[in-house]
């Protein structure tokens, strides 16, 4: 069996901050770079890119500035929440063009494959995946599907199938059992393998509270704190509308002490801008100054640090939010919806997982009740889900299964 370096072309299809991105770095970080060359595929510097020199994760970092992020963006610039509001003839001018650009990036990603004598095209992310099906097929250098949702549009679904099952992909890695029915047709490619934190950069204690004293909150405020992308589909307005039901539950005294938090913003490529949908239901409801949307934040380990409870209020099949291992690898209790493959990190031992069928806003307002009232659940839940996420979650771990996935699958091309 050869043990020479293999030269794998990582493509992750948005420069903006996400899940993905995250869980990319987290992966590179922890591969041998003695056995895996570590070339990176963006379509142009930003959140990811900084992230990605910033850790050293990297060997090269390449930018395919003819990839596109969103369907109408402007052929110069990358999107902006504005940009839905163009004419409709220019947003169909620029759809029409973007499709010509993205058959560039295409045609260019495969002769650097060619030229560069690749091994392995490694995608990351839904847009990544069927690109990286097409340089395979143009080029014979086998794909890697590192898929991270759990469902694609209706429009794409039967391509998405047949790409799936095609000779390209060679092996298709899921995060979730939620992910791997998309392909339960080409099952004998596809493995399960959940993602992975740094745990000691999250370790209770390792990095300094910052939120309190950004907030000016009370050392005895119980903080419900959640982080992530703000988006509809991530539950942060049933979040605000649990918090309201579960204050009009709690004594004053029990009010004062209470606070909700979420880290994150919405990005510029979604409309309408949910941050402010949130906050201006929060105002509608009274309860604003119990509630801070705080914005972006490069690093959450600060934030997160501070509060008690952790939320994660995801109300689709979100496929293995990272917000919830970093929460428990923090010594947080999570609340949850139990949705995707939420229940596939999450045990009664180290949280609450809510019914999803509907997420009941009364449920977690009934939650968010307990957890003020019983400090000793907190305290448990919070030591149980540490240890949890260090002997289930760890991304040295973890990396050591996705390492094994691609030096098997380039071995065997």
């Amino acid at each position: 069996m050869s043990t020479r370096r293999r030269h794998v072309l990582f493509i992750n299809d948005t420069a903006r901050n996400g899940g993905p991105g995250r869980s990319l770095q987290t992966i590179l970080r922890f591969l041998d770079p003695a056995a895996v060359q570590r070339t990176v595929l963006l379509p142009r510097p930003g959140e990811v890119s900084a992230l990605l020199e910033g850790s050293g994760a990297a060997d090269r970092i390449w930018y395919e500035p003819a990839w596109i992020e969103n369907l109408v963006e402007p052929w110069t610039r990358p999107m902006r929440r504005q940009d839905f509001l163009a004419p409709l003839p220019l947003r169909a001018l620029r759809a029409a063009g973007n499709l010509g650009r993205m058959a560039v990036a295409v045609a260019r990603t495969a002769a650097r494959v060619r030229r560069e004598g690749f091994d392995l095209v490694y995608c990351n992310g839904t847009t990544a995946d069927f690109v990286g099906a097409l340089v395979s097929g143009l080029t014979g250098v086998p794909a890697l599907w590192h898929m991270r949702y759990t469902a694609v549009p209706a429009a794409l679904a039967p391509l998405h199938q047949r790409l799936a099952a095609s000779r390209a992909v060679a092996r298709i890695v899921c995060v979730s059992a939620a992910t791997a029915r998309l392909v339960e047709h080409c099952a004998d490619k596809a493995v399960v393998i959940h993602n992975g934190v740094d745990t000691d950069a999250f370790a209770p204690g390792r990095c300094p509270g910052r939120l309190r004293a950004e907030l000016a909150l009370p050392d005895d405020t119980i903080v419900f704190g959640s982080h992530g992308r703000v988006l509809a589909r991530k539950g942060y307005l049933e979040m605000v509308k649990a918090a309201c039901a579960a204050l009009a539950l709690l004594s004053r005294a029990e009010r004062e002490r209470c606070h909700f938090v979420v880290v994150g913003d919405t990005p510029q490529d979604f409309r309408p801008d949910h941050v402010e949908e949130c906050r201006a239901l929060a105002e509608k409801l009274g309860i604003a100054r119990h509630v801070t949307f705080t914005g972006f934040r490069a690093d959450v380990r600060p934030y997160l640090a501070d509060w008690d409870v952790a939320v994660v209020p995801s109300v689709y099949p979100d496929p293995l939010p990272r917000a919830v291992i970093e929460s428990m690898a923090a010594g947080k209790p999570v609340i949850a919806f139990d949705v995707g493959g939420v229940r596939e990190m999450l045990t009664p031992a180290e949280g609450t997982l809510l019914p999803a069928r509907p997420p009941e806003v009364a449920d977690l307002a009934r939650a968010f009740v307990r957890y003020v009232r019983d400090p000793g659940l907190r305290a448990r839940q919070g030591q149980a889900a540490r240890e949890r996420a260090v002997r289930t979650f760890d991304a040295l771990a973890h990396a050591a299964r996705i390492e094994d996935e691609i030096l098997t699958t380039a071995r065997a091309a």
